[in-house]
């Protein structure tokens, strides 16, 4: 797990499993205390294993930009973490 520290919020990267798969998502701790808020990322992937998840969920964490008033990430417009060439548009 990875945190990185924003003006008011804190951003921690985790995993969580659902079902028999496992999914990465970023946790945002509000400076001044009150419960988490948690933001899954990658949501079109599931990873097999925590340690993928988790890895995923790390990358993530330092692509965020900054955070928004009610502590969610913001990423760089069309962001999406990947590695993936993009898709060619057919003519």
């Amino acid at each position: 797990m990875a945190e990185r520290e924003f003006p008011h919020f804190t951003l921690r990267s985790g995993a969580t499993r659902e079902g028999s798969r496992f999914t990465a998502l970023l946790s945002s701790h509000p400076a001044g205390g009150g419960y988490p808020t948690y933001f899954a990322v990658y949501e079109n992937r599931s990873f097999r294993d925590e340690a993928s998840a988790a890895a995923a969920a790390e990358k993530a964490l330092g692509l965020v930009m900054g955070v928004e008033d009610d502590g969610a990430p913001v990423f760089a417009e069309g962001e999406t973490g990947f590695d993936d060439e993009p898709a060619s548009e057919a003519g």
